[in-house]
């Protein structure tokens, strides 16, 4: 087992195929891998109030990692062991961005927002408690260089999931030999959703290893909290990005559990719970709206206990 550390001056603009890897790794050693990220692009959209003088790339991600033996058809599981943040993140209204973007207006509003012993200071008078989680994660598509922005892909990407937190494992279907996983886009704390497309951006090091399941199909991402099992569906309209979401929890029933079709149906009827997810769409969106989401994100999720209480 060892440690690695892969520096913010590692960033990239996109989770690419042909970028070379900055570290290769044997899945299921235990090697823990951090990845530093920064948050210069918030900084400047404070100095400058004009996104065309932002010059630093938005949503950075570290790496990409070469994980040995894995191969298309594949599945990684990125399980996270910590996130520290810095001690100050940053509330942003970007022009034409997010649900708030009609009455938050033309003009750009930054927020420098404290945080200090795992407490975010939102306003003078209201704190919450810090929530560290990882708004990128993903490996390489095989036919593009995936946005870090938008929109969010069947092999991960800019997912803004409050479920990659510590304790979790993310499942992600690889696409390309050694999948090149790559993070970014830390976030102290964030509203299911995040309908703003901003939260309380943040840098900091997030620490994972990597493991490898061969031979195991999966549609998109799946993240395993501990206490729930959830599923990751996209589509255009929504209520395909449902139905890939609920199919794919289906399946995690009745293929790796041994669920019956039959009571699976019931059980996901009465214990499965769908919701939108992130705010990055299924599609590649309008290049004369850049943040205005194509297509949608369903997230379909089932207790733990639920999940093992039933098949073989």
């Amino acid at each position: 087992m060892s440690d690695h550390f892969l520096g913010r001056e590692l960033g990239t603009a996109s989770f690419s195929p042909s970028r070379e890897p900055v570290l290769r790794v044997t899945p299921g050693a235990g090697d823990r891998i951090a990845f530093e990220t920064d948050d210069l692009a918030y900084a400047q959209m404070e100095e400058f109030g004009d996104l065309s003088q932002v010059t630093a790339t938005i949503n950075p991600v570290t790496g990409p990692v070469f994980v040995e033996g894995a191969e298309p058809g594949d599945v990684l599981a990125v399980t996270i062991h910590a996130i520290d943040v810095a001690e100050q993140g940053w509330s942003v209204s970007i022009p034409g961005a997010g649900a708030l973007s009609d009455v938050m207006g033309p003009d750009f509003f930054v927020r420098r927002v404290p945080v200090r012993d795992r407490r975010v200071q939102l306003t003078d008078t209201l704190d919450c408690a810090a929530a560290p989680m990882i708004g990128c994660l993903g490996v390489a598509p095989a036919a593009v260089d995936g946005s870090t922005v938008m929109p969010t892909y069947p092999t991960g990407g800019n997912m803004d999931l409050t479920e990659a937190r510590v304790g979790s494992t993310v499942y992600l279907p690889v696409q390309v030999p050694g999948a090149l996983l790559s993070v970014g886009d830390l976030h102290a704390v964030m509203a299911r959703g995040e309908s703003t497309f901003v939260a309380i951006e943040i840098a900091g090091t997030a620490t994972l290893s990597v493991d490898l399941i061969k031979g195991r199909s999966i549609r998109g991402p799946q993240v395993d909290t501990g206490d729930e099992w959830v599923c990751v569906g996209l589509g255009d309209p929504v209520q395909d990005s449902i139905v890939m979401a609920y199919e794919s929890l289906y399946d995690v029933m009745v293929t790796e559990h041994g669920w019956s079709r039959e009571d699976a149906y019931v059980v996901l009827s009465a214990l499965g719970h769908t919701e939108l997810g992130g705010p990055t769409g299924s599609s590649d969106p309008d290049p004369l709206h850049p943040f205005r989401a194509v297509g949608a994100v369903t997230l379909a999720r089932i207790a733990k206990d639920v999940l093992l209480s039933g098949g073989r």
